[in-house]
């Protein structure tokens, strides 16, 4: 038995009736790859079942202290029901990716029941109107709470259901499980008791040391927000969310967002992503006649090189997050990613930046109460006041996925993205996810305020459009003329050749290529005829 811990805590006592920290990752396979060509449902279920050993989230419920006066515990749930968690469903004919998208948003809405272990498995058939993939294509979605795994490490859990090769061996049987009772009320609050007698002193050391590294950045933060003499101006995605989610999604080439960040020197893939997401939310709001002059902000993910890599220890990364202004009062594209990279790169966004680490030795050692009211606290403020002045318009976040490939039950996993959670004014997020060769961007928003999905993901793809055919060409990138990070918009330097087309063609091995910035498209019913001989 493990307590959930107050970072964790938070999370949880954050969620409200229309607005929960559900994550959830979106795999897709090819069959073709796999022994007889398909894959049947209940050998994803046995291949499950042979895998819940290896983590302690997938047989694990949360059981609440009385009264709320500690954290919940994570016990062993003695009703476990796996074919309650993996779930087999169909999408109606013709199967597009529009309908994919609006299933998948739908799954990833609906709260998970507290009372089991905080996830879902749902394989989804019936994907053969989309063109770019083989026949019998299937998806798996994977929900889960945010409490149970954090974004970054979303890997895990993927890495865990999936095997190196289409030759896996069969799934052995699964082994014995015996869980354990878990203890009564009385019990638990026996255990806060003590926890609440004797971890002052022990936490003592920590609190002090995380304080004195996490003070200034702190400060520096508060200032930042209750004293910027340039308020963040509110959007539609900065007011009070609905139930109901809507996601899409754009794929790329990580090869052709090197190409956009060599416009500007120094600048990375991130800096060029974050251009490419500020280009698409201005284009959209410019549509609709709501951009304000002032330009919007975002929350990146932010890699300290701080030179406490010993401290972290080598399995640690150095992550912060971190505001930034994302340029959209500038309608020159390449401006806005030299805009990004002149904050991203500056010394100030290092000073300003509070660390993961920071913040979890911090709220390692505080309180569960005191993190669970704070949370209740910060989700209370947009039901109040409706549409506010937000801490930021967006947020932009990374999602870390394999860096091999990977296969279920032999078929090979040819596509990755992620639908992450929002809250009340913040309604806006931009999964990023990458996976063999490809970036995809993934937004995700609430109904209400995008009503459009479709056309948001097309702004998207536009604003990379406008970049890429400014990049210069592979073989000249090492003597093209880049600008200057934090030069003056006027000397931002472009490449004066453009390009059309952003993809190259895929292995044999995979699925057709299609054009880059392209969502899966569904198939005509006349190229669907032209093939039928060969299926």
């Amino acid at each position: 038995m493990r307590q959930l811990n107050p970072h964790d805590a938070s999370l949880l006592a954050a969620d409200t009736r229309q607005a929960n920290g559900n994550v959830t990752l979106i795999h897709i396979y090819d069959p073709s790859t796999a022994p007889g060509g398909e894959v049947r449902f209940k050998s994803i279920l046995a291949h499950v079942e042979a895998r819940l050993h290896r983590s302690p989230v997938f047989r694990q419920k949360l059981v609440p202290v009385p009264f709320g006066l500690d954290a919940p515990y994570w016990v062993e749930d003695e009703h476990f029901d796996l074919e309650y968690h993996v779930r087999h469903i169909g999408l109606p004919r013709p199967g597009d990716w529009r309908q994919f998208c609006i299933q998948a948003s739908r799954i990833h809405a609906r709260p998970l029941d507290m009372s089991r272990p905080l996830w879902e498995i749902h394989v989804i058939e019936g994907l053969d109107g989309l063109l770019e993939l083989p026949r019998g294509s299937f998806a798996l979605l994977t929900k889960i709470h945010h409490a149970a795994i954090d974004v970054e490490s979303g890997n895990e859990i993927t890495m865990l259901l999936h095997d190196l090769s289409a030759r896996a061996p069969r799934p052995e049987p699964a082994l014995p499980w015996f869980p354990k009772p878990a203890p009564g009320g009385l019990g638990l609050l026996r255990r806060s008791a003590v926890k609440a007698v004797f971890s002052p002193w022990q936490a003592a050391l920590p609190l002090t040391r995380a304080l004195v590294h996490a003070a200034p950045a702190a400060l520096s933060l508060a200032l930042e927000t209750f004293r910027n003499p340039r308020p963040i101006p509110a959007t539609r995605f900065n007011s009070v969310i609905s139930p109901h989610r809507v996601f899409e999604t754009r794929r790329f080439g990580v090869d052709e967002f090197e190409r956009i960040s060599a416009l500007v020197e120094g600048a990375s893939v991130d800096d060029a992503i974050a251009a490419v997401c500020a280009g698409g939310l201005r284009a959209y709001l410019l549509g609709k006649g709501e951009l304000p002059p002032a330009s919007l902000w975002a929350v990146v993910p932010f890699r300290l090189d701080d030179g406490t890599q010993g401290e972290r220890g080598a399995g640690e990364p150095a992550v912060s997050w971190l505001r930034i202004e994302l340029g959209t009062h500038l309608d020159d594209p390449v401006q806005c990613l030299a805009f990004i990279h002149a904050q991203t790169s500056s010394s100030g966004a290092v000073a300003q930046a509070l660390s993961a680490r920071e913040l979890t030795e911090i709220e390692r050692q505080a309180p569960a109460a005191t993190m669970a009211l704070a949370s209740k606290a910060l989700a209370g403020v947009a039901q109040g006041k409706g549409r506010h002045t937000p801490l930021a318009n967006c947020t932009i976040t990374r999602v870390t996925g394999p860096s091999v490939p990977l296969y279920l039950g032999g078929a090979r996993m040819t596509y990755f993205s992620a639908i992450l959670p929002i809250s009340d004014g913040m309604g806006l997020v931009f999964a990023v996810t990458r996976y063999e060769g490809r970036i995809v961007i993934s937004p995700t928003s609430c109904r209400e305020l995008m009503p459009d999905p479709a056309q948001f993901a097309q702004c998207v793809r536009d604003s990379f459009q406008a970049l890429f055919a400014l990049a210069p060409e592979p073989r000249a990138r090492s003597g093209a003329k880049r600008a200057r990070a934090g030069a003056a918009p006027d000397s931002v330097l472009r490449s004066a050749a453009p390009r059309g087309s952003a993809s190259g063609k895929a292995s044999p091995a995979r699925p057709a290529a299609r054009t880059a910035a392209t969502p899966l498209r569904p198939e005509t019913a006349a190229r669907r005829r032209a093939r039928a001989p060969s299926d």
